[in-house]
């Protein structure tokens, strides 16, 4: 992968926060990427999510077939919790993507939603889902690639009869315990936020602590909240066949791939399993398609990653691997494709 192409971090004139924009590539086109509204020891954690997370754009924009590059907004908030008046903050971070001149855009993130980027068009019109919640697309896109990983790993996309741990019952997890319910797999879930085990529990799935849920005896784990879950102290208490969800960054170093695959646990690159949200808001704000053919692309999250499974196994490497490699293709990075992309 490149080197970023851009990076600015700026105190906001209102607010006074850092704001931190990373745009990791534009090869493709105007980079995208969500808003993350969130505290952090010092701003240099910040700036270091950003360019982690930015880079992992690229490769989720790449991977889901779009004209576009990667990119993302960090706005540091301080560790006392404390927090300016909104308006100000998200008017600052519109100021900052204003001047980059229109090779970024960006949408929700943890920390904000829809009515944020509302606020951020107020300055700037680089900005995506102002009226739509993407947090549908992103757990269509999410089953799409568990119905490939059920298939790769026990010979059939079904998921009934399927087990599933969902940890994190956001907007996102609560879709999925949803639709994964609905298809008749059996699932458990968790959260930092006990309040959310009503909700949970009245969709037919049984709430556990997180530490139960991210350990439990399952067909697959499905990590749906913050990322740096997955890491050399966690994946030894791993009782999984497999790993696929939509949370960002879901290993804490690119290693932690290997130790995955030589535990057998078959780990679906999260850019590839996240990538419902980008797909829908792009699909739909930028080229206007039909809801029939959004969904269309969503679903086709699945066959590209059944793709990367079968390449990974076709070159002896991780599905980790196997995803870079086609990244790099695509982006312009290698000469000759090592995969076939979907």
């Amino acid at each position: 992968m490149t080197i970023h192409q851009r990076v600015v971090v700026e105190r906001g004139m209102r607010s006074g926060y850092p704001v931190v924009v990373a745009v990791h590539s534009t090869a493709l086109g105007q980079a995208l990427g969500g808003c993350r509204l969130a505290v952090y020891p010092d701003w240099r954690a910040g700036l270091d999510d950003a360019l982690r997370l930015s880079e992992a754009m690229t490769a989720k924009t790449a991977l889901a077939g779009l004209p576009n590059g990667g990119g993302k907004t960090v706005v540091v908030l301080p560790p006392d919790g404390r927090e300016a008046d909104r308006r100000a903050i998200l008017h600052d971070v519109g100021d900052v993507i204003q001047g980059l001149g229109g090779i970024y855009a960006t949408g929700p993130d943890v920390g904000t939603g829809p009515d944020d980027m509302e606020i951020i068009g107020d300055r700037t019109d680089h900005v995506l889902c102002r009226s739509a919640d993407s947090s549908p697309g992103t757990a269509a896109g999410a089953v799409a690639a568990l119905r490939a990983v059920v298939a790769d790993r026990f010979g059939s996309p079904s998921l009934e009869g399927r087990s599933c741990a969902v940890l994190g019952v956001g907007r996102v997890g609560t879709h999925l315990v949803e639709s994964l319910t609905a298809a008749g797999a059996r699932v458990i879930a968790s959260d930092v936020d006990a309040s959310r085990r009503t909700a949970v529990e009245s969709l037919g799935a049984t709430w556990t602590d997180p530490r139960g849920c991210l350990t439990a005896e399952v067909d697959v784990l499905v990590p749906a909240a913050l990322g740096g879950l997955l890491t050399a102290a966690t994946v030894p208490a791993l009782r999984c066949a497999a790993v696929a969800g939509p949370a960002n960054n879901q290993l804490d170093r690119p290693e932690t791939a290997d130790l995955l695959h030589e535990a057998g646990i078959l780990w679906a690159p999260d850019v590839v399993v996240s990538a419902g949200g980008i797909i829908h808001a792009v699909a739909t704000e930028l080229h206007r398609e039909t809801p029939e053919q959004v969904a269309a692309r969503i679903d086709g999250i699945g066959h590209t990653l059944s793709g990367i499974l079968d390449a990974a196994r076709e070159t002896s490497s991780t599905p980790a691997a196997a995803a870079t490699r086609l990244v790099d293709f695509l982006i312009g990075e290698t000469a000759v494709p090592t995969l076939t992309a979907c």
